[in-house]
């Protein structure tokens, strides 16, 4: 069976961003902004696939199901953010342009919670209690190393390539295919002779 190939494409890609982002130049509307801001919807969107797989593997349907719809909802919000991201430096001629257009969009009544604040966060949350809901496939270290990186990214965003290496590690258990449940064993009659 083949690897899980997008459980370390994903967060590679967005430790790609986080190492961008560091270049002079990079915050502002340029070719860094725009590779960066491509590399990290690459690797948000690469999430998807994630997030299904550990929904396969989680031990109750349910709790797995609660936990793919709250990852998913701040995923999408995240896809939204760094599509207003790339829009604006698209768009946004110097720095300051960059600065007002943001301010514009910004200042829309919900735009910050939605896609900015609040529901960012659920993406983080979620893939937490995926992690824990494989429990039987996934190893106690990966939700703790989640948590670590998603702490060490939240305090500043400079050591967001950090942090997508410990997101590579944690989920590197799922590039081992899953185990297949267990097939029940018919024992066979024994004939004696006669």
């Amino acid at each position: 069976m083949k690897k899980y190939q997008p459980a370390l494409a994903a967060p590679l890609l967005i430790g790609l961003y986080g190492a961008i982002r560091l270049l002079p130049g990079s915050k502002e509307p340029a070719e860094g902004w725009l590779l960066g801001h491509a590399a990290l919807l690459a690797g948000l969107l690469l999430f998807v696939p994630v997030l299904l797989e550990l929904r396969r593997r989680a031990a109750s349907r349910l709790l797995g199901t609660v936990a793919l719809v709250v990852a998913g909802t701040g995923l999408a919000a995240s896809v939204g953010q760094t599509l207003i991201d790339l829009w604006v430096g698209v768009v946004a001629v110097d720095k300051a342009d960059q600065q007002r257009l943001f301010g514009d969009i910004q200042d829309v009544p919900g735009v910050l919670p939605v896609f900015y604040t609040a529901l960012p966060t659920l993406f983080y949350l979620g893939l937490l209690v995926l992690l824990c809901a494989a429990f039987r496939q996934i190893p106690l270290w990966s939700p703790l190393l989640v948590l670590a990186a998603t702490v060490l990214m939240a305090t500043n965003l400079d050591l967001m390539t950090p942090g997508a290496l410990l997101f590579a590690l944690a989920l590197r258990p799922l590039t081992v295919p899953a185990a297949a449940p267990a097939r029940a064993v018919t024992p066979r009659r024994i004939v004696s002779p006669r």
